[in-house]
Parts: C-alpha cells; structure tokens; sequence
C-alpha cells in the first residue's frame, strides 16, 4: 500500500529560513569590551554564575574544536560522527578536570589550615589567615591573566567558587537565591515582614532609651499635697507617674521613698479626682492591679450601652430587629453568648415607647442581667422560684425559657416593686407565674421543694456605680457588713428550700451586682461550711474566674468556678454569678454558729433573761421540723 520511506537515509535538517537569511553582527573589534569573567562587580545569584559558567566553557571548548580541525588534530573524533558534539562533550569534561586540578593542587597552601600555635592569641590568628588569603589571590590573579584561552575557564572557575563560599555565608545571598523561586506576592509579604521586623527593633530600642533618658520621679509629700489647692491636670498626671512607678517598684522608686508612700499620695490622688470615700477606694486598690485600676475607675464613670432582651414567646430577635430598623433604631446583636440580647447605639424614636415595647416583644435589661438565668438553665414543666424578683426582668426571662410551662414563683419584699412585676409579666405575656409578697428570710414558712432558685441578692451596688453615682459617697464599711450578713441570711434560707432529689434540678444560682469579695466568695464560702452543696459550672463562656485566695482570706478551690464580670473588660455592669448544687437535707452545725449562740446566752444570762434562751431555742428546734416536713412534702 503505497511507497516505503526509508528516513535513515535522510540527514539531519539544516537551519531555518530566518537563520539562514539573518548573519551575525559585524562588530569592530576596537568596540569589542573585553570579557574578564573574573571581575565582575554585579552581584549575581548561585543559579546565575552557574549558567555563566555552563555557557563560557562551552563556548572555549567550540573554539578548540575548530583549532584542532584547522590543526587536523582529531584523535578524539570518531569517523561515523558527523556532527562536533561528542568531541565538545570530551574537551568540556577535559576543561572541567583542569579547573579543578588547577584549583585543588596549585592552592593547596592556602587551603589547609593554618598550623596552630599555643602561645598565639585568637586575634593574630585571624589576621595571619586574612593576609595569606589576599596574597594567594593576587598571585591566581596575575597567573591566570598571563595565560591563554583556556586559562579563562580555570579563572572563571576560581573565581566563581571563591564567590560562592563567600555568598554563603552572607544572609542577603541566601534571601536573593530564595527570592527567584518566590512570586511577587510572596516577595512583598516576606518584605513586609522585615519591616515589621525592623519597626519592632527599632521600637524597643527607643524604649529601653526613653527608659535609660527618663528622670527619676520626684514624689511629693503628702502633708504638702493636702495644703495646696487641687489642679485636676497635675492630679492626673501625678496619678500616672505613680503607677508607673509602682508597676516596676524596684526601678523607678525614688531613693528613701517607701512604698507606702507612693499608695498614699495615689489613695489621696484618687479620691480627689474620682470622689471616692477612702474605705471604699481602699477596697478598689486591694481588688485590682495597678495596670487596670484607672482603666476601672474611667469604666465606672461612662455609661453602658443600652441593652434589650427579645420575648421568644412572642416574636423572635431577627424580625424585632427588622421592625427597630426600620424605625430608626441603629443595632447590633449582643454577642455570640446570647441568642436574644440586642445593643442599641442610638434611636430617632424612645426605646421604651415603642409599639413594638408595648406588645411586649423585648424587655428593656441590661446584659449582665441575663447572666444568671442563662447560668440557671430552667427547664420545662419545673418549680422554680425568684426570690428578688422585681422588676421582673429575670423572672420573664425564665418564663420565655420554660416556654410558659411549669410553675414560677416571683417574690419581692417590696409591694410598690411588686406592682412592677405583676405589670411587666403581663405586658410580656407570661402565664406561669404567682407573684407574692414575702420576706425572702421567711417564706421557706410560706413554701419549699423547688427544683430550681434563683437568688439575686441585694447588695451595695459597687459593679454598678456608673448608674448611682452616689454609691462612691454612701457605702461604709458598716453597710457592706449589712449586706453580707443580709445575703447569708438569705442564700442558707434559699438552699433549705431546694429540693436535693429533684431530677432535673437542685440548683441554686446566687447573683450579685458587686465586685467585692465580702458579698461575693465570702458568702457562698459560709453557705458550703453550714450546708451540704457544692460549687457547680456556671455553663458562661466567658467571665474571669473567681477567688479562693484573695489577700490574708482563704476560700474553698472549688470558688474557681464561679464567674465576675468587670464594667472595664466586658462593657457591662460589675456582676457576680456562681452556681450551687444541693445533695443532702442535712444541716452541717459550724463551730463559729455555737460560738455566737453561747455569746448570746451568756449576754442574756448576765441580764437575767435565762427563760428568753430557752424560748429562742424551742424556736429554732420548731423552724428546723418544719424545714424538715417541708422537704418530706
């Protein structure tokens, strides 16, 4: 079929049409720069010298191909082979053989190391081993430029290793080679990075020079401070100096000023630029560390955001937020920790007026109130009981997660608070509460066994001085003791009415807007000594954990599980949570309550009302049978 080519028969191809029509340049000789492969001043990469090199020996070993050819020397070439490459194959190797005889042998001396002598010292020996290397490269210089053509591949060939070892151990060498293989992008990112690098240097060395420059701060006397006239400009910066003084005492201290000093002038300092009572500062500077007391103290003064809470019973939180909008309400969720909270930056209309707040489709509340029900964790078809309920913020919210199942009792000690309550749970919706009121210290009389409690607590309202300012000026030591002995009053009254083989429940969480430890971790210490609970999870994803060891005070470990909340780390209300787990109706007699009882009778046996004792007694066997009957039930 058709005719058989035979195309061993045809040679090689010639050159193409172009090559063939296109010469090399004419160039003058006289314009000819002479190539000296030796001295090249350019800075060029390993891959670069290497091509250089590839390129500059084959060329020499075609130009001796052509001189053995015009010579008729041709012992290396074979008669079958048309072509010159095995031949240029054969000289290149010949060519790369010498370089490197060259290049081992002839500077053998200056390649061994340098005979070691004792007595030398390091620096003589670095200077020898300079000068022989000068010397010999001069010399491999002068000898390879007084010979022929092939003694420029051997130059070459010294001379790009000699460039070699030296690019090693040079870092911008590395980073050029590193850089040809990188895109433009990553050459950016990576010189953006040794800005940054050198920014950060530079940085610390102006601070360690700020430091080293910085004049010694001259404390004043506090006599002297308290006879001049207040300038609030010289009292901050006064403040500043001494904390920062106090952050690196042993540093910065003044030569012959005591520590106590430098607390002080900052105690005076503070209290006449923020107008705190000395007690309550002194409490303020035991709580929290210098680098955050002014960040606390500014939080204080400011504001919160305003915070609404959606009512899931009647609507949901993306079509309230729809409706606000498009009234002019400018919002944004919450936070990733509430599914129902909304943050309100401003409104063109009033956020307690609206339509949509008086069908009751969201509760005005601040966010660390949602905390503790959030901590509580109702379930449906409960028995749980606010005792501080009012305004019944909380109490709705439970409502909203119990999906209006169960049973809620809401009560408050207050009847104009309660009116409040009754008010703000119907507007909400809310169909499973009994609102009553009773004092929170006897209503385990009134009822008991709830599978759930939450408790509230009054307190001094220390986390929540940016709404009552005069909480700096009101609150004693006498108060705070109030307070604390009014909340381990109430939480041992709320833990008897807790029903310990509940199911679901037993939970009790206590609450507080106050940062001190006094109506914090000291109450719930006194609760786990005199009752069989123990401190649970709170289920909060945030929140800083609270003590067990604060100053001279010793807590229960398990206290680490409890949460804070601080007005200048989380933008809300100072606030206080901790959860309890009820397991046993027993009561754990202390030693401390003895001690108080036998106190009191002994009082009242030196006034001569023994008989009084004895009643006291009967009353409390009466209030623990009760307590007893009522768990039974």
């Amino acid at each position: 079929m058709g005719r058989v080519k035979d195309f061993r028969e045809l040679g090689k191809k010639g050159l193409g049409k172009k090559s063939r029509k296109q010469s090399d340049p004419d160039i003058p000789e006289h314009l000819k720069a002479p190539v000296d492969a030796g001295r090249i001043k350019k800075k060029v990469g390993g891959r670069i010298k290497q091509r250089l090199r590839k390129r500059i020996i084959k060329h020499a070993a075609e130009e001796m191909v052509k001189e053995r050819k015009k010579k008729g020397d041709s012992n290396r070439l074979s008669d079958k082979d048309d072509n010159n490459t095995g031949e240029i194959q054969f000289i290149q190797e010949d060519l790369v053989e010498e370089a490197v005889a060259q290049y081992t042998d002839d500077n053998s001396s200056w390649l061994k190391p340098v005979s070691e002598e004792k007595n030398r010292s390091k620096e003589k020996k670095k200077k020898e081993k300079k000068n022989k290397k000068k010397n010999d490269l001069d010399s491999t210089e002068t000898s390879n430029e007084k010979d022929g053509d092939g003694t420029l591949v051997v130059n070459m060939f010294a001379a790009t290793s000699d460039g070699d070892s030296e690019m090693e151990t040079s870092h911008d060498e590395e980073d050029s080679i590193k850089d040809e293989d990188l895109l433009p992008i990553e050459k950016k990112s990576r010189k953006r990075e040794k800005s940054v690098k050198n920014e950060k240097r530079l940085s610390k060395k102006e601070l360690r020079e700020q430091l080293q420059d910085r004049e010694v701060f001259e404390l004043p006397y506090l006599e002297d401070i308290s006879n001049e006239p207040q300038d609030l400009p010289s009292v901050q910066h006064r403040i500043n100096e001494v904390l920062n003084v106090l952050a690196n005492f042993k540093q910065l201290h003044q030569d012959g000023r005591k520590r106590k000093e430098y607390l002080a002038v900052l105690r005076h300092d503070l209290m006449a630029y923020y107008g705190y009572t000395e007690y309550l500062l002194d409490k303020f500077i035991d709580l929290i560390h210098f680098s955050e007391l002014l960040e606390f103290l500014d939080a204080c003064e400011t504001q919160r955001p305003v915070t609404i809470r959606t009512n899931t019973l009647r609507t949901r939180r993306r079509d309230l937020a729809g409706s606000l909008i498009s009234k002019g309400v400018n919002l944004d969720p919450i936070g990733t920790w509430s599914k129902v909270g909304l943050v309100i930056y401003d409104s063109q209309v009033p956020i307690g007026a609206t339509t949509e707040y008086l069908a009751g489709h969201y509760m005005l509340q601040g966010a660390s109130s949602m905390l503790p029900v959030m901590a509580l964790a109702p379930q449906a078809n409960e028995r749980v009981l606010d005792l501080c309920a009012a305004p019944g913020g909380k109490t709705t919210y439970i409502a909203a997660l119990m999906k209006n199942t169960g049973l809620i009792v809401a009560n408050d000690v207050s009847k104009d608070r309660c009116k409040a309550l009754v008010a703000n749970t119907h507007r909400m919706g809310v169909q499973n509460t009994l609102v009553c009121n009773y004092d929170g210290r006897k209503f385990l009389k009134v009822m008991a066994g709830f599978d759930r409690i939450l408790l509230d607590a009054p307190c001094s309202g220390t986390g929540v001085i940016s709404k009552d300012p005069s909480v700096k000026i009101n609150k004693t030591e006498r108060d705070i003791e109030k307070c604390s002995h009014l909340q381990k009053e109430l939480i041992l009254k709320a833990i008897d009415m807790l029903d310990a083989t509940s199911s679901t429940g037993g939970y009790l969480v206590y609450s507080t807007c106050s940062v001190l430890v006094e109506e914090n971790e000291g109450v719930i210490d006194y609760a786990l000594k005199r009752r069989h609970v123990k401190v649970v999870d709170t289920g909060l994803s945030f929140g800083v954990p609270g003590y067990y060891r604060f100053r001279e005070k010793r807590f229960h470990q398990s206290l680490a599980l409890t949460r804070r909340f601080y007005p200048h780390t989380h933008n809300m209300d100072g606030f206080f949570v901790a959860k309890l787990k009820k397991f046993h109706h027993k009561v754990v007699k202390h030693v401390e309550d003895e001690e108080e009882q036998e106190e009191k009778r002994g009082d009242e046996g030196e006034e001569g009302d023994e008989e009084d004792t004895g009643e006291d007694e009967e009353e409390e066997e009466e209030e623990e049978v009760e307590m007893e009957d009522s768990n039974e039930e």
